[in-house]
């Protein structure tokens, strides 16, 4: 890809919108796929009271709109000024209890597992039904719109073309013979082991590809040569994990 492309991929500016400033991609279809669209907000005449706790509006008792949902509270039900990055805000903005608090546990993800997750790991990665794997870096590009591998050669995969994902585990049940257990989801419903008994140790997905009628598929698995190397994709895939479910809800939007 040339730099030139690479730098109207990544290009943003700073638009205004009613709920605040917002730095969003140059050209909206190098928007990231984890992003949300800004609510529409409830119309001031439709709301004459608060949607939470029901008081009455009036000239004490203002009324204001969450940035997230769009509905109409008073200042009581609507006083957390919350970092809202799934729709890149530059600040801050109001938003009710319950967006606050979804807002707060999307901040981990932005955080922590975005940054494990741009930085990549190595895997051994089989592409459809090739028998002999290839050790690639898989990494999510700047603009978090396509799963990069390099290697020997080359791929780019979009996040918006992945149609399912399989995590593969292995158990280590304390006297029963490791064996690998298949978690299969569609997107935003993958099964994790909450007990802490089972390490993610690779990902399988299928995605649609332009101009053919089947899907494709990716198999990754951690190598086995350095712990270092393991532990760093076992974070990778819990990371993905992550980021599955916020592409899901963008997706059911």
């Amino acid at each position: 890809m040339s730099s030139g492309v690479a730098a109207r991929r990544d290009a943003k500016k700073l638009v205004r919108s009613p709920s605040g400033l917002r730095m969003v991609p140059e050209h909206r279809a190098f928007g990231s796929p984890f992003g949300l669209e800004e609510p529409q907000w409830v119309p001031d005449k439709e709301c004459p009271r608060c949607m939470q706790c029901d008081a009455k509006f009036d000239f004490i008792t203002r009324k204001h709109h969450c940035r997230r949902c769009g509905k109409c509270f008073c200042d009581r039900c609507c006083s957390q000024k919350v970092p809202l990055r799934r729709m890149c805000f530059v600040d801050p903005v109001r938003q009710c209890a319950d967006c606050a608090l979804v807002s707060h546990r999307e901040a981990e993800f932005y955080d922590k597992q975005l940054k494990v997750l741009l930085s990549g790991a190595t895997f051994l990665v089989t592409f459809g039904d090739s028998e002999k794997p290839e050790t690639m870096v898989c990494r999510l590009s700047n603009n978090q719109r396509c799963l990069v591998l390099d290697g020997d050669s080359h791929r780019e995969i979009e996040i918006a073309h992945v149609c399912t994902v399989q995590i593969l585990t292995e158990g280590f049940t304390p006297g029963v013979e490791k064996d690998i257990h298949t978690y299969t989801s569609l997107l935003g419903s993958l099964l994790a082991s909450e007990a802490g008994s089972t390490r993610a140790t690779g990902m399988l997905l299928q995605y649609t590809v332009p101009g053919a009628e089947a899907a494709a598929q990716l198999r990754l698995m951690a190598g086995e040569d350095a712990s270092g190397s393991k532990r760093q994709a076992a974070a990778w895939l819990a990371a993905m994990h992550k980021a599955t479910k916020l592409l899901y809800e963008s997706r059911d939007q």
